[in-house]
């Protein structure tokens, strides 16, 4: 389903994590629509660019609540996309608390913040890694600890409070733009265009890979659609494709270096799963329509005109 051209217009709308890679591209997409738009960052840029143009922007550190407070007090929001978090997923014992306080502390003040507003819809960016409640699986994080117990506590507020929340379960997100450029997809191409062969693991895991702009479409579905409170629902492609198919891809969009398998250890407990297309599709009645080869051939064009205006 294609979303209203008006749907957004006039809202008053807040997205926390507005500068990270996902926090970008949805901004880009409210402000298109006519949405009054407020971002939230840590540090927000002296010039905003890449998405940010047309957004107000704060610095605000949620991990404290007058903060979260005062945030929510003057900007009155009538749709909460909630972004913004700390992201590591080394499985170091030191990263307990930096996560917890990252993805849990923030998540709870401002949900404290939007008990009593009138905000008509929450939406909380999960994550593939954390594991599905009431399974019995252990977290294999410290990130995926800390986001497991964020959603736990959004459905808190959800059943107890009766806070109209969503949790988006958003799985492995790559393509153009300014993002964390250790992470597989931007590694992998920039040392494909400067001609070095990346380093690898064994390349065998199987992951659900979606493009950003599909993910910042079905997070504007999921502020919409009626009837999905309280509910988990999945951002991705329902399609398995390894570390090495991709990487491999990559390299043949580029025209660089193999990449070196088996060059670096296998991280422990790597998750491995799929997305639940059909019930995303019932529940948004949207799907993401970026194929892989696709949403990579953009990434790659993307990086490519970036190295050659720096160079």
């Amino acid at each position: 389903m294609m979303l209203d051209a008006s749907a957004f217009e006039g809202r008053t709308v807040l997205v926390t994590g507005a500068t990270g890679f996902v926090g970008r591209h949805l901004c880009r997409a409210l402000i298109s629509r006519g949405a009054r738009v407020t971002g939230v960052a840590r540090s927000w840029p002296d010039r905003p660019e890449g998405g940010l143009e047309g957004v107000e922007g704060l610095d605000v550190d949620l991990t404290q609540r007058v903060a979260c407070d005062e945030l929510v007090a003057s900007v009155e929001p009538e749709l909460v996309f909630h972004l913004a978090g700390w992201v590591k997923g080394a499985r170091d014992a030191d990263l307990v608390l930096p996560a917890l306080e990252g993805n849990l502390l923030g998540t709870v003040h401002l949900l404290s913040a939007l008990e009593r507003t009138g905000c008509r819809r929450f939406v909380q960016a999960g994550s593939l890694e954390e594991p599905t409640l009431g399974e019995g699986e252990a977290p294999s994080s410290p990130y995926a600890a800390s986001k497991a117990a964020a959603t736990a506590y959004c459905l808190l507020f959800q059943e107890l409070y009766g806070l109209p929340v969503t949790l988006a379960r958003i799985f492995m997100v790559y393509g153009p733009g300014p993002q964390d450029e250790n992470k597989l997809v931007p590694y992998v191409t920039l040392e494909q265009l400067r001609g070095r062969a990346p380093q690898l693991s064994s390349g065998t895991r199987l992951v659900d890979w979606i493009y950003v702009e599909d993910v910042a479409e079905g997070l504007l579905h999921m502020a919409l659609a009626e009837g999905i409170e309280g509910r988990q629902i999945d951002l991705g492609t329902g399609e398995l494709h390894s570390v090495a198919h991709v990487a491999q891809t990559l390299a043949a969009l580029v025209g660089g270096t193999a990449p070196q398998l088996g060059a670096r250890a296998d991280r422990a407990l790597e998750q491995v799963r799929r997305a639940d297309v059909a019930a995303t599709r019932a529940a948004l009645d949207w799907a993401p329509p970026t194929s892989l080869e696709e949403g990579l051939r953009h990434t790659v064009d993307w990086f490519s005109a970036r190295e050659r205006s720096t160079s």
